[in-house]
């Protein structure tokens, strides 16, 4: 590239931005995923749990976990020269649900982070973006010491509408969370054009 231009003389192309939640129960690798995928050192709002918190905060399953996300998390990956991701990682807890209307805004779509260990904690996403008519697809985080179940018993047992993707991943593998991030994209790109064939129809 020389002064901003491609040896061929083409402009840089101007990539399409496109915003992306991230959201799930309490300790289910929101911030994790974020982490493992993102180019920039992420942005993350933690704080370390405390005994105050022991009584609103259930870490039942997840007796490791020490520190908790308060408003977001957010990162961004370049998926091709001309799309890049921004990801918005959501608190967990119910008492920071408040924020998810704000990260919500202008949003293509969203992955709900499910752990089959503890699978109703994502209950309240799933409603929250059906409510809204958010397309977002279910990312299975497959932790080492659950069990593993086939996306259809997953989605059975979430009854999830067909159309939902169910993925299974690794919130650790940067990789794995690229597909996962690539999934919700064709789902909100199809649900679009969906919309759009229902609209002028």
């Amino acid at each position: 590239m020389i002064f901003g231009r491609t040896e061929r003389g083409k402009p840089p192309v101007e990539p399409v931005t496109l915003k992306i939640l991230v959201a799930g129960g309490f300790g289910v690798g929101k911030t994790t995923l974020v982490g493992a995928v993102s180019e920039i050192r992420p942005l993350r709002t933690e704080e370390v749990l405390t005994e105050a918190g022991r009584p609103v905060d259930d870490i039942s399953g997840v007796e490791g976990k020490h520190t908790t996300t308060v408003a977001m998390d957010f990162g961004r990956i370049t998926l091709r020269e001309d799309l890049v991701l921004y990801l918005f990682g959501t608190p967990g807890q119910d008492r920071f649900w408040f924020l998810w209307d704000e990260l919500a805004t202008g949003a293509l779509g969203a992955v709900v982070l499910a752990d089959t260990r503890r699978l109703e904690d994502c209950f309240a996403a799933v409603d929250y973006f059906e409510r809204r008519s958010i397309p977002f697809v279910m990312g299975v985080n497959c932790f080492e010491e659950a069990a593993r179940y086939p996306a259809d018993v997953v989605r059975q047992a979430l009854d999830l509408d067909d159309d939902v993707p169910v993925v299974l991943c690794d919130a650790r593998d940067r990789e794995s969370v690229k597909e996962v991030l690539i999934d919700v994209v064709r789902h909100a790109m199809a649900h679009a054009a969906e919309r759009r064939a229902t609209v002028s129809g």
